[in-house]
């Protein structure tokens, strides 16, 4: 049976996170918010860290995916790598958000490769920090729509287009570009490749300028008969129109609880500052007693903790699920639709009830608040994780539940 609290053996995991996030991240976080595209190099030590824990086996805080092992048999309940990974990026995300999403070899990128390499793959690209790139401009929420394109030639395949909102773009070291084999064969021909800066053909166009996660570089890339090995398509080459989209599908499923968990660490952050300045105000939380008996800021309070605590346990559900080798599509796609939505309500609403202190730079509730949306967006927007969790319940394919 699941048991959702913080296993013991992942317990020293998140103190070191939660201690990073308050003594490195929180410091440097207005800052770094205010130097949209400086790179936070504060966090080249931490990044050396975090890649010793990971290569120790004691697991990193950030949010490089975990690569699920079929052969590794075990009897009982495991509590492993994901669910590890998950209470370290909500502890960092406590910190801030954006600063966890800059971190070197920790990326989506890395979850990617973590997810679907094989084994030849996993010892070539370690080490590499990689971004993950998949909106284009005329395809955002629904994936398989993707129009750029791999074409076989010789030993290489030649790759055609222009990717979106990338995260780390300009400075990663590589890129997991999802591209098409075969237009005419839908879901089933769009791989992942793995391209390295300086490949010829591959350019950073531009960087965004966004209402949040500002210490975060997110920028527009074009491929131009860019040559890339055969060797660096992740997974098998082969268009399995019966298997569909499975295969880079599986990322999500390692993604979308880590999203999720970023979500719930913004969400703890905005509640802690909010509940401390509720008390200074003489605001009492009781919670013996019914909402409605209570001052209207108190039960407020009360209704976003209760959101919180949903997306939480759904997220450790998640993971754990993933650790136990279970299927986990339906719970990746709850955990990051409740907690993407749960961290912009919560947000906003601590903005409210901290009235002016809320609405300024003196706290950093508005940048959260700021951050939030990014995480309802991203890795599958809001309204794309309900029409796969309704397709999942109802037992409907995409074609016939659009």
């Amino acid at each position: 049976m699941i048991n959702l609290e913080v296993p013991k053996k992942a317990r020293a995991l998140v103190n070191q996170a939660r201690q990073a996030a308050a003594e490195v991240f929180r410091p440097i976080s207005r800052k770094y918010d205010r130097a949209e595209h400086s790179y936070p190099t504060e966090l080249d030590m931490l990044a050396s860290l975090l890649d010793g824990l990971n290569s120790s086996g004691e697991g990193g805080a950030g949010a490089a995916g975990v690569r699920r092992n079929d052969e590794d048999k075990h009897n009982g309940n495991r509590n492993g790598g994901n669910l590890s990974t998950v209470l370290g990026a909500i502890e960092m995300c406590w910190g801030d958000v954006a600063l966890l999403l800059s971190m070197p070899r920790q990326g989506l990128g890395n979850a990617a490769i973590a997810s679907v390499a094989n084994e030849e793959q996993l010892n070539r690209f370690s080490g590499l920090w990689a971004a993950m790139a998949i909106t284009e401009p005329g395809c955002g929420s629904d994936s398989a729509a993707i129009t750029t394109t791999a074409t076989p030639d010789g030993d290489d395949y030649i790759l055609n287009g222009e990717k979106i909102f990338v995260t780390s773009g300009e400075r990663a070291d590589a890129v997991v570009v999802w591209a098409t084999l075969d237009k005419s064969k839908g879901r089933a021909a769009i791989k992942s490749f793995v391209v390295e800066k300086g490949t010829p053909g591959f350019e950073v166009v531009r960087l965004e300028h966004k209402l949040g996660i500002r210490a975060s570089d997110t920028a527009v890339l074009r491929f131009d008969n860019c040559r890339v090995p055969k060797e660096n398509l992740l997974g098998s080459p082969e268009i399995d129109t019966k298997s569909g989209f499975a295969g880079v599908m599986q990322t999500f499923d390692n993604t979308r609880p880590l999203v999720a968990a970023m979500a719930i660490g913004v969400a703890r952050a905005a509640l802690e500052e909010t509940k401390r300045l509720l008390q200074e105000a003489g605001v009492k939380i009781d919670y013996d007693r019914p909402a409605n008996a209570q001052h209207a800021a108190a039960a407020a309070y009360l209704e976003l903790e209760a959101n919180y605590e949903a997306a939480y346990l759904l997220t450790l559900e998640s993971a754990w699920m993933a650790d136990n080798r279970k299927p986990n599509s339906l719970q990746a796609s709850m955990a990051k639709a409740k907690a993407g939505r749960s961290v912009v309500d919560i947000t906003l609403k601590c903005v409210e009830l901290a009235g002016t202190l809320g609405y300024t730079e003196e706290l950093l509730l508005e940048k959260w608040s700021r951050d939030a949306k990014i995480l309802d967006i991203f890795e599958g927007t809001q309204q794309i994780q309900q029409l796969i969790v309704a397709r999942r319940l109802l037992g409907k394919t995409s074609a016939e539940l659009k």
